[in-house]
């Protein structure tokens, strides 16, 4: 296979080229792309319309503004600001035959990411785990969830999920980001790798400035055990894994 070198500071990184391997996906050997998001399980909960709840004046001030938010208030979110952050990282603005067209880029528009969120308080959700479902809200300004677990503990659950960080238990609500990785190796094959990563920057960036755009604060988190947050987000650890987490409350 086809490699280029790229030449860092420490080594030399060999990286497959795309030139040539998109010969070799699945695409190009006629096989169905695989489904843009995972179904419902279970029963779902439509969250309400976002409407007019956005309160950062302009895009200058928002940019100036967002910075990472480690220390969180009581304060609960509101339906309409849980529907906003799912919206406005992975809604599905309108469906392709292949794919979904979203408000974050995504290379190939493969996004080939799924939503979870862990509830602590969100007023009228009961606390919980939860899956976001973008298709049931195609082209609309919505949301719909279902809950797949429950979290006895949350503040407990948290921690342990992000490797001790309490700071981010505080939180009523954290995002989590997995990946199921064939989405884009159907397209892409080993060079859908790195362009994975770049894709979960421009989810992270979004999910910052919704949320400041709600005059909300968050914080991305990189640092999780994988195998505990595999567990409380039911997820196998190999076709689909947790990559990300967001916290996002209001700032103390």
């Amino acid at each position: 296979m086809q490699a280029v070198t790229i030449e860092s500071g420490r080594k030399s990184m060999h990286c497959p080229a795309f030139k040539g391997i998109m010969n070799e996906s699945d695409q190009s050997k006629g096989i169905d792309a695989p489904p843009v998001s995972k179904p419902a399980c279970g029963a779902t909960i439509k969250l309400p319309v976002y409407g007019n709840i956005l309160t950062a004046p302009n895009y200058e001030e928002l940019l100036d503004t967002r910075r990472s938010l480690r220390s969180y208030s009581d304060k609960a979110l509101t339906q309409e600001q849980l529907t906003f952050m799912l919206w406005s990282t992975q809604g599905i603005q309108y469906a392709r035959e292949v794919n979904g067209l979203r408000p974050v880029p995504s290379g190939g528009c493969r996004h080939p990411f799924e939503t979870y969120i862990v509830i602590k308080s969100v007023k009228g959700l009961e606390p919980g785990v939860y899956h976001y479902l973008p298709l049931e809200d195609v082209g609309q300004k919505s949301a719909t969830i279902e809950k797949i677990g429950i979290v006895e503990d949350y503040e407990s659950t948290i921690t342990n999920m992000l490797v001790g960080q309490a700071w981010a238990a505080k939180a009523p609500a954290v995002l989590f980001y997995s990946c199921i990785p064939y989405r884009a190796e159907w397209r892409y094959a080993e060079a859908s790798h790195r362009v994975q990563l770049i894709d979960l920057g421009h989810l992270g960036q979004n999910a910052m400035l919704s949320a400041v755009a709600l005059g909300l604060g968050s914080c991305c988190l990189a640092a999780y055990d994988q195998n505990v947050c595999d567990n409380v987000l039911g997820l196998d650890g190999v076709n689909e894994y947790t990559v990300y987490a967001v916290s996002v409350g209001t700032q103390e």
